[in-house]
């Protein structure tokens, strides 16, 4: 389990940084390593979804335990 919460976690980076160089620069680096509409693009661009979707799981296990509002009385 934590193998596949690292690993999607670097994907929802590597998304977020592609994302925000989309915003910044209008260059999708995606795209442009695999080929604008590429089929190789579209799977990374469909895992960095699934990874997002799965980081929600570790997300509200740790606002559930009580773990996230104490570590904003800091």
């Amino acid at each position: 389990m934590k193998f596949i919460n690292i690993f999607t976690l670097i994907l929802v980076i590597v998304g977020g940084l592609n994302w925000g160089l989309v915003g910044l620069f209008s260059f999708d680096l995606v795209a442009a390593i695999f080929g604008v509409g590429s089929g190789l693009a579209r799977i990374v661009y469909i895992l960095v979804g699934l990874s997002a979707a799965w980081q929600i799981i570790p997300l509200f296990s740790v606002m559930g335990s009580g773990e996230f509002a104490a570590g904003q009385n800091r």
